[in-house]
């Protein structure tokens, strides 16, 4: 396989901003991008590693490649899925070279990044299809799996293999989410197209009847939900309507409702009208919240989210323009990745969207370097199909 990289000056400039007002603006450059060249081919996802300099973005093809988050350098690949790839993560910080995977294929796979082996395989069945996994539980050892059909979440004991629990009554649609809750491993929240939030104690034989603690009602289909805040007690959940909602699931109490989110985002900048939201993002330090907001052309803004007392979407704080030409569907601030801004030398983070490119963003200070890395290896497509858009969960 052809991994060479070919490297490019970058024909123009691309840029970001950021401020602390709406008034204020600093340059941001983007350093450079990975572009594949196969039309329909794009992003799904980017993870990194917390423990190695390792960058893993799941693919329309079905393949998971690794690049270095600094340079670009190319790694290598996973090849297994035979569906969409649904989520990637590195998720066990006992093996931080073994990143896992979920597909539309039914399967949950865990791979060695040295070797880009599979090592461990989990199967929920042939027609069914894994949005979502979590690892945790009361010793850390079940893998929780969100599903669609008619089991919505299925539990192994990932130390032997083994099935060890399912539940089929307590969502009624797919389940697009499962998390276990950082600090309290024990419990395991599910969301899903049917609205609800569920929060499960999964000590002992789990089960839908003894071990569903509570319900919180979004009213609507959910995408993506998160935790933050003190001891991680609050969730911040987007809809596939694109409406963001501020939850305490200790008290399953609903602390915030924006409805017009994507308006209030759009009413706040001079650019065009805020389409979808990305993600968000959570500050531990300044406990502040930012909803990431994109619009179809590929421009990314970082909007804060107050919902303390008068909620409201301020100005973004970082607006990402010029990378994309296309919806962005995954986001990975560079705090994330081991290192931070310094051994980035002023990355800011990544970007990977539906144009098949990974864009690289720098600070203010290091906005001068602008190059491109062009890649053919990125992605391989066969001639003979054509890449379906991929399930919106």
């Amino acid at each position: 396989m052809d991994i060479e990289m070919e490297v490019e000056e970058s024909p123009t400039t691309t840029t970001a901003t950021t401020s602390t007002t709406s008034a204020s603006f600093k340059r941001l450059g983007m350093k450079n991008s990975i572009q594949t060249n196969f039309g329909d081919d794009y992003v799904f996802q980017i993870d990194s590693s917390q423990e190695n300099s390792t960058l893993a973005v799941s693919l329309s093809t079905n393949a998971i490649k690794f690049y270095s988050p600094v340079t670009g350098q190319y790694f290598g690949e996973c090849n297994g899925h035979s569906g969409p790839i649904n989520q990637i993560s590195f998720s066990d910080s006992s093996s931080p070279n073994v990143l896992q995977s979920c597909s539309s294929d039914g399967t949950i796979r865990f791979w060695d990044i040295r070797t880009f082996n599979q090592v461990s395989l989990f199967k929920a069945g042939s027609s069914q299809e894994v949005f979502s996994f979590s690892l945790g539980g009361p010793t850390n050892s079940l893998l929780a799996a969100g599903c669609k059909s008619e089991v919505l979440i299925f539990f192994w004991d990932r130390r032997n293999g083994k099935q060890v629990a399912c539940l089929e009554e307590s969502h009624m649609e797919d389940v697009t989410q499962v998390h276990f809750a950082p600090d309290h491993q024990n419990k395991l929240i599910s969301a899903s197209v049917d609205g609800l939030i569920c929060i499960f104690d999964t000590e002992g034989n789990i089960s839908d009847d003894d071990h569903l603690e509570s319900v919180m009602n979004v009213g609507t289909s959910i995408g993506r939900v998160g935790f933050f805040g003190e001891m991680n007690q609050k969730l911040w959940c987007l809809t596939h309507i694109e409406t963001l909602s501020i939850w305490d699931w200790k008290d399953g109490r609903n602390e915030a409702n924006f409805q017009d989110a994507r308006s209030l985002a759009s009413d706040s900048w001079t650019l065009d009208h805020v389409d979808y939201f990305v993600d968000c993002h959570y500050s531990a330090a300044d406990d502040r919240l930012w909803v990431i907001g994109g619009t179809n052309a590929g421009t990314l803004g970082y909007f804060p989210v107050n919902y303390k007392g008068a909620n409201a979407i301020g100005s973004p704080e970082a607006v990402l323009e010029g990378g994309h030409s296309g919806i962005v569907r995954s986001v990975l601030p560079m705090s994330s990745i081991r290192g931070g801004p310094s051994q980035g030398r002023g990355i800011f983070g990544w970007t990977g969207g539906e144009d098949g490119r990974l864009c690289c963003w720098l600070s203010d200070e290091f906005s001068e370097t602008k190059r491109s890395w062009i890649s053919s290896a990125l992605v391989m497509k066969s001639p003979k199909t054509r890449n379906k858009r991929h399930h919106p969960y």
